[in-house]
């Protein structure tokens, strides 16, 4: 039960750091911290953190019969959930914001939207919020209704927007700054999305020396440590460093809506400094999936997996 509730509360603590996050930097509350002084708001982020460690407790003492594989597996598919929302949302939002760019450096927005939109569509503060955040949305939903996360498809459109440049360039002398950047919004979420599922399908590459000799009891407590102490310390590590205030790496360019210098490039640098926060976010979730599988491979239950399929011998 104790190792169930870790990994619960690893996963409680994360989800009300990201709500206070939001609450504290975006609406304007007082912070967590802030209940020292009295305030009812401080107090009530405060709470946020308490009532998600409650909520840890009470699910792990009313499912005793749940194993550390059921669990690991259940944290497994809320990630791959998470991973699915974020690789539609870039799809869409790539695609969306590089016809709009594609409209604009050709002056031909106004004439498909109106001069009103075009003007406030040339403003990152408002194609974000009115733009971005709903087809994000719209990802969200889509997510919930497919199973595939598309990590091929999207390496491929990374290959065929290189390739677009490549003919553009050299056969039509036709090349904007937006092209450029749709490559490095997809290629930056292929890299830092796909991490997670690189790690649940134990395909990152193992450099080891001992551990493909250890026994899977051994390997289990390998497993475990290292999930803990390097895995999700690191991403903890990130996200505060990341998201600790707000003018921090994360934070700040997610509340002005950063564009890049390019004029007629993509709004969307804003939201690559959000991979960094998806990016530690899945990993924590999925190491904390990882922690739990290497226990009960402590504890010798069925349904282990082999972990030297992918490993580099």
């Amino acid at each position: 039960m104790i190792f169930r509730l870790f990994g619960w509360s690893v996963l409680a603590v994360l989800a009300a750091y990201l709500l206070n996050n939001y609450l504290t930097y975006w609406q304007g509350l007082p912070g967590a911290g802030a209940f020292t002084s009295g305030s009812p708001m401080g107090i009530l982020q405060a709470g946020i953190y308490v009532g998600g460690l409650a909520l840890a407790f009470l699910y792990v003492a009313r499912s005793k019969d749940t194993s550390l594989r059921d669990d690991s597996r259940r944290i497994s598919d809320i990630n791959a959930f998470l991973i699915r929302a974020a690789f539609w949302s870039v799809l869409i939002v790539g695609l969306t914001d590089m016809v709009i760019s594609f409209l604009r450096v050709e002056d031909l927005l106004s004439a498909v939207v109106g001069s009103d939109i075009a003007g406030d569509l040339g403003r990152s503060q408002w194609r974000g919020p009115y733009v971005h955040i709903p087809l994000i949305g719209l990802s969200i939903v889509i997510a919930a209704f497919t199973t595939t996360l598309g990590f091929p498809w999207l390496a491929l459109l990374v290959v065929a927007a290189e390739l677009l440049i490549v003919l553009c360039r050299f056969i039509f002398s036709y090349e904007q700054a937006f092209m450029a950047d749709l490559v490095r919004f997809w290629y930056a979420a292929l890299f830092l999305f796909a991490s997670a599922y690189t790690l649940k399908e134990e395909g990152h590459v193992r450099v080891d020396v001992f551990y493909a000799s250890f026994k899977p009891r051994t390997k289990g407590f390998v497993n475990a440590f290292g999930s803990v102490v390097f895995g999700i310390a690191l991403c903890w590590v990130v996200l505060i460093v990341g998201m600790g205030g707000k003018s921090n790496i994360i934070n700040s360019p997610l509340l002005s809506f950063e564009t890049t210098q390019a004029g007629f490039g993509l709004y969307v640098k804003y939201l690559m400094a959000g991979f960094l926060a998806i990016f530690a976010t899945s990993m924590m979730i999925q190491f904390t999936s990882y922690f739990l599988d290497a226990v009960a491979d402590i504890r010798g239950e069925p349904g282990g997996r082999d972990h030297d399929v992918h490993a580099i011998q």
